[in-house]
């Protein structure tokens, strides 16, 4: 009997270059389809003699029916993105990181006011509700929740040198 190993010594550089050839050049694909067709061979191993037909014909009809196989799962859902070569870190990869520093500075910041505005200014800002929805959920005023804003403003001002524009 013949073993796999005896198959991939005899059989394993034309089969590679017959995948590298059937992929367009991609040599990842071509190793994806080349491993492929050696579990198959693998799983065949007691048929895969000269004398039931040609092993390299076999090879090469299995690695054929797989590339055409991939190449319509391709077709069949959205291309794949490549990453620019400049290196691993995306541009999403960057925003997250920017925006979990900007998390940051931001907690910061809000630690430096007192409660009251820091809540004023959560729940107008972050929260994303009018001055008269804030003074309900606070629980005061909307004059109040106004006045607070306008404190808590100016404070983040001088502190911390922000510029921003009252709601």
């Amino acid at each position: 009997m013949v073993s796999i190993d005896d198959i991939v010594r005899a059989h394993g550089a034309a089969l590679q270059a017959y995948a590298t050839r059937l992929t367009g050049g991609d040599r990842y694909a071509a190793e994806d389809v080349v491993q492929e067709t050696w579990v198959r061979a693998w799983r065949k191993l007691d048929r895969l003699t000269e004398d039931r037909g040609s092993v390299r014909g076999w090879l090469m009809r299995v690695a054929h029916n797989i590339a055409i196989d991939q190449h319509r799962v391709r077709r069949a859902r959205p291309s794949e993105v490549e990453f620019p070569d400049q290196g691993i870190e995306s541009t999403a990869v960057q925003q997250a990181g920017d925006e979990v520093e900007t998390r940051m500075v931001v907690g910061d910041i809000l630690d430096g006011l007192s409660p009251v505005h820091r809540d004023t200014l959560v729940e107008v800002y972050y929260a994303d509700r009018t001055t008269t929805s804030a003074a309900k959920v606070l629980g005061i005023p909307a004059g109040t929740v106004k006045s607070r804003l306008h404190n808590a403003l100016r404070t983040l001002r001088s502190t911390a040198g922000l510029q921003l524009e009252a709601a």
